[in-house]
């Protein structure tokens, strides 16, 4: 009996993802014999080593509804550049409707100081130093867009010298001149 090659990859690909719940949300339909709840999930998943995705999924019972929000935020993972494994290359921000996010590079032995939704996608992502904060809305789902957006915008040197048709040395070089300066 042939295996499916493409199964196998998969089933290899999930045993190393982790996944958050970022939040449930519970709405009632009223209908002639009382309310129908469903559920809306969001859920944040990663392999922590510079991959993650979000995604919310819909259903009558939760368990379904997480499901199917894992099942979207696999499919919808990106890959992000990250300084020595554990912090961003340099400070960004992201803005998504009303939800804007600061994004800092941090020292070694900072930790994420990130609230809420913010926090799941930075331990999913496999960032151990970093300085967050949401500006504008408590929205779980307006934060994480936000925040995706600035991960998005984040750029190693290696791409910028590419980019620039450079050198590594010459993009990072001048990050070391400017704390021998200071």
């Amino acid at each position: 009996m042939a295996r499916n090659p493409r199964r196998n990859r998969d089933d290899r690909q999930d045993s190393d993802i982790v996944d958050k719940l970022v939040s449930i949300n519970r709405v009632a339909k009223v209908v002639k014999g009382g309310r129908r709840f469903g559920f809306a999930a969001m859920v944040v998943v990663g392999d922590q080593k510079g991959r993650v995705g979000f995604g919310s999924g819909k259903a009558r019972e939760v368990p379904e509804a997480i499901r199917k929000g894992t099942e979207k935020a696999k499919r919808n993972m990106v890959r992000v550049p990250l300084r020595e494994g554990r912090t961003l290359h340099h400070d960004v921000k992201g803005r998504y409707g009303a939800g804007k996010v600061v994004l800092r590079a941090a020292p070694p032995g900072t930790g994420i100081i990130a609230g809420g939704p913010m926090r799941a996608i930075f331990e999913t992502l496999g960032v151990q130093d970093v300085v967050a904060k949401s500006v504008g809305t408590q929205n779980p789902h307006n934060m994480i867009k936000a925040t995706f957006d600035a991960l998005q915008n984040l750029q190693s040197p290696r791409m910028v010298a590419a980019r620039r048709s450079r050198k590594v040395g010459d993009i990072v070089g001048r990050r070391e001149e400017e704390k021998v300066g200071a």
